[in-house]
């Protein structure tokens, strides 16, 4: 891969940088990136059968994967960011392979729930859904990165159009701010918002770095 520089990077940035982007243009990359995401998971599922989870193992298995869940959203959201500040363009092609680990994760997250807490009983999650509304968002996150992920390969980009892909996969920032609702209201039985601020800031300080960028850009006469 052709080594690219970043506009406005210092001369002397320019190898390093290089090096980088024919790092993560490498082959290799994307198969070291699915093992490394998926490391949080064998690590749970060897905690399960070694009894490492707590003295509630389905419950910190069940939050441990929304953990996973928001982390890799903040992470996905992270990457457009990383490339614009340090010339490392080649990040956008891992984009999509973190996104779909978003909702991999978010997959388990509610195969767990529906699994520990309602022994897969439709009715009994539609009621959850209905009567607890932390529920109700986070099944609603859950519904939209579906979306997102039926939709995030060539084809579903060729058959809409550019134009209408971006503005449906804008969408994750709605499930960002879903997801935050969910935790804080799980959490709120605890009294516990320590985590919650972090992520709310995480997440506010990577779509008002967006926001700026648009307020940014020159408009036309």
């Amino acid at each position: 891969m052709p080594s690219v520089q970043a506009p406005g990077l210092a001369a002397g940035s320019r190898p390093a940088g290089s090096r980088i982007n024919r790092w993560l243009g490498h082959s290799a990359t994307k198969p070291v990136g699915v093992a490394l995401a998926l490391l949080p998971l064998a690590w749970l599922v060897w905690a399960a059968f070694t009894d490492q989870l707590g003295a509630n193992p389905a419950e910190a298995l069940i939050r441990s994967l929304g953990d996973w869940t928001i982390r890799f959203l903040v992470l996905v959201l992270a990457i457009t960011p990383l490339r614009t500040v340090t010339g490392w363009v080649a990040l956008a092609r891992l984009r999509r392979m973190v996104g779909l680990f978003v909702f991999f994760y978010a997959c388990l997250h509610l195969l767990a729930y529906a699994w520990f807490d309602m022994e897969f009983s439709v009715p009994a999650v539609v009621d959850d859904v209905i009567k607890r509304p932390f529920i109700l968002v986070g099944f609603l996150g859950w519904l939209l990165l579906l979306v997102l992920a039926a939709t995030s390969f060539n084809r579903a980009i060729r058959a809409m159009g550019a134009q209408r892909w971006q503005l449906l996969h804008r969408a994750v920032y709605a499930i960002a701010g879903l997801a935050v609702l969910h935790f804080f209201w799980m959490r709120s039985g605890k009294n516990d918002f320590t985590e919650v601020a972090v992520y709310a800031g995480l997440f506010s300080a990577l779509l008002g770095w967006r926001l700026w960028r648009w307020l940014s850009k020159p408009r036309a006469a």
